[in-house]
């Protein structure tokens, strides 16, 4: 008989997890506030007005600008930097695709660069090494919601002239030397997207110390209009990029939770790479000493199937799923998508844009090691308690115990 859930056995969590997105009554006061006002478009109402001012002052940054989704943040951000056909923003091969096609959606080039081996954030190396006089801007990925070496990429951005802009969909109060993310570079932009860290289902905001690209994005977002200007009036190219009054009220409430909800995520996950790493075979993501709190919308680890008899990582990782420890799919490496191993990419570019090797022919070795190595496990599972951290860690233990079962 076998001894793993996946064969049959009794699985190794029995407690169920934290259900997720998590809401009470400010949710619903905050919903039914909206309905009885009539009010339910954000130009007049305030709700979401209310949101932008509290997400940004709790990360201290002066401007925030609500919007649809995280994608059309970072393509707004794009927009209101003024890149487009010709010019090159950098990011790294291992994301989601939005990162990337957010560029695209002006013309620009993605240029693709590896990542840290520990850490899995983009390498400041190969950023410096990819860097040219078309670079316009640098996108950088938390990923996890674990800081990128902002020491060293706000530097290189300063020293090259390209606009730093920090894609914090992950990283929602995540924080480095104490300072909040998405305040280091001209924007940061967040995702409210149904898995994330707050949620309302869709949803995204830009985050910016800089008052003329906040004047410009939000220009960019309400149809090329100008704040203060006439309503029928419009300078620049824009779309309709407005979040609801709906979203602004869920928002509200979600915020209310997100710093006990990030401090409890942060301990847990410490407590969990001191259990995993106790366990041969499993590196946790490393923890940068500089990184002062983790937002953790992922909790990554490296499997090394060596140290469970050979078993694959889908292995690895249906034995996980089967005994109660639910996993989130890695990201595959932007470059090795059918979308750009194609050339599809290049019907975004201008007719005569010149090839690169820098995003098709680049080997990005560390960036497939983590499609191939790296395994996620989904924020809600670090909302539990120090019962729940034990579990996961046993769980781990007893499919490497028994791991001939897998082969």
């Amino acid at each position: 008989m076998s001894h793993l859930a996946l064969g049959g056995g009794q699985p190794a969590k029995s407690k169920p997890f934290p259900l997720w997105p998590q809401y009470d009554e400010l949710e619903r006061q905050a919903l039914l506030d909206v309905l009885e006002s009539r009010d339910w478009w954000r130009t007049e109402g305030d709700k979401t007005g209310q949101f932008e001012r509290a997400f940004a002052a709790f990360h201290a940054a002066k401007y925030g600008l609500a919007v649809t989704n995280g994608t059309h943040a970072i393509e707004i951000t794009i927009a209101a930097l003024d890149i487009g056909w010709g010019d090159e923003v950098i990011v790294p091969d291992f994301t989601f695709i939005a990162t990337a096609s957010a560029i695209l959606s002006t013309g620009a080039l993605p240029v693709l660069v590896d990542i840290d081996p520990e850490t899995y954030c983009i390498d400041p190396d190969a950023v410096e090494a990819a860097i040219t006089p078309r670079t316009k801007a640098i996108i950088v990925v938390h990923m996890g919601g674990h800081p990128c070496d902002m020491d060293r990429l706000t530097e290189i951005a300063g020293r090259h002239g390209a606009a730093l802009v920090e894609d914090s969909a992950h990283a929602h109060a995540s924080e480095w030397r104490g300072r909040k993310v998405g305040t280091f570079g001209v924007a940061g932009t967040f995702s409210f997207q149904a898995s994330k860290t707050m949620t309302a289902g869709e949803g995204g905001i830009i985050l910016s110390n800089d008052e003329a690209f906040d004047r410009t994005a939000r220009s960019v977002h309400d149809c090329g209009r100008m704040p203060g200007r006439h309503f029928y009036e419009h300078f620049i190219y824009g779309s309709n990029y407005r979040l609801s009054e709906w979203q602004g009220a869920v928002l509200g409430a979600q915020l209310t939770r997100l710093d006990a909800q990030t401090a409890l995520r942060d301990r847990n996950a410490r407590l969990l790479n001191d259990r995993l790493s106790a366990i041969e075979g499993i590196t946790p993501q490393r923890l940068d000493e500089r990184c002062t709190r983790n937002g953790h919308y992922l909790y990554l680890f490296h499997y090394d199937c060596a140290a469970f008899r050979g078993a694959s990582t889908a292995r690895f990782i249906d034995a996980l799923n089967a005994e109660g420890i639910p996993t989130q799919a890695t990201y595959p490496p932007l470059h090795a998508l059918e979308f750009f191993q194609s050339g599809a990419y290049r019907k975004r570019l201008a007719p005569n844009a010149g090839e690169t090797d820098a995003l098709r022919h680049q080997p990005f070795p560390i960036s497939q090691r983590a499609l191939d190595e790296v395994v996620c496990l989904p924020q809600p599972v670090l909302l539990g308690d120090e019962d729940d951290v034990r579990e996961i860690a046993q769980a781990v233990e007893k499919v490497q115990r028994f791991a001939s079962e897998l082969i």
